[in-house]
């Protein structure tokens, strides 16, 4: 079966705060979250209270399996400043470690016009060897996400499973690797089973949500049996996040993606 982790940005939001919904998923059957900025200084992600956070889930017992990076930076665009991302990074790692977390999900910023895509591409390269160096010996992976661009993220620069899966070659760290959404694979009109197979162990993170739509499981096209096959087929055996808008009620909205992910 495959370990679900519900986004407490967007789930059981009708808990109230962040602590009290890491203890509605755990009262719903989950064993982890995932959650977007720990400090909220991107909207939409909102400030966390980290000590209550952290208490709720050691009360708990569940597993915060993955943190957004901050603050959101336009690696891409003049003037060019990466500083922002570098500068956070270590309060980041501090964080995710203070809440037991062993993942950080990370981004391309949006691609510039004035400059090949393939330099762009070996640019990040470049920095996620500079951030893994920097943040070596944490116990912290970093994962690249590549989103679409057709309705959610227009102007992204990673938009392509593989170009991701380029990058983390290139990085070439045990710490470094992928986020693969199926949400925004198969908006972008990529077949999973190609894409999971050509990324091979570069994918260390999986987060899902119906499409179209970005509902959960069962609102959209998806057919989740065989995507949970691909998936499982591919050899990923780690924990699934779920970053969906539920249509309904939180705990309702889960109940199709448990049972499908406890045969999984």
């Amino acid at each position: 079966m495959y370990q679900l982790a519900p986004n407490i940005e967007l789930l059981f939001t009708e808990a109230g705060d962040y602590q009290d919904r890491v203890r509605a998923a755990a009262a719903a059957g989950f064993t982890a979250v995932e959650m977007w900025g720990p400090t909220g200084v991107d909207a939409p992600a909102k400030p966390k209270d980290i000590p209550a956070v952290r208490a709720a889930l050691q009360e708990t017992g569940l597993v915060l399996t993955a943190q957004l990076s901050e603050p959101r930076t336009q690696f891409m665009i003049p003037p060019f400043d990466e500083s922002p991302f570098f500068n956070k990074l270590d309060e980041g790692v501090a964080i995710a470690q203070e809440l037991g977390c062993s993942r950080i999900v990370v981004g391309s910023g949006t691609g510039f016009g004035g400059s090949k895509r393939q330099v762009q591409l070996d640019k990040l390269i470049d920095i996620y060897t500079r951030a893994s160096a920097q943040i070596a010996g944490s116990g912290i992976t970093l994962v690249l996400e590549p989103v679409n661009v057709r309705v959610d993220h227009p102007g992204s620069l990673l938009d392509r499973t593989a170009e991701a899966v380029y990058v983390a070659r290139g990085v070439d760290s045990r710490f470094f690797g992928v986020l693969y959404d199926l949400y925004h694979s198969t908006v972008e009109g990529e077949d999973p089973a190609t894409e999971l197979a050509n990324a091979g162990d570069t994918v260390r993170y999986v987060q899902i949500a119906d499409a179209p739509g970005r509902g959960e499981p069962g609102t959209g096209s998806i057919d989740w049996p065989a995507a949970l096959g691909v998936l499982r087929a591919s050899g990923y055996d780690g924990p699934i996040g779920l970053e969906y808008y539920p249509t309904t009620e939180s705990a309702e909205s889960v109940r199709l993606i448990q049972a499908l992910a406890a045969e999984a």
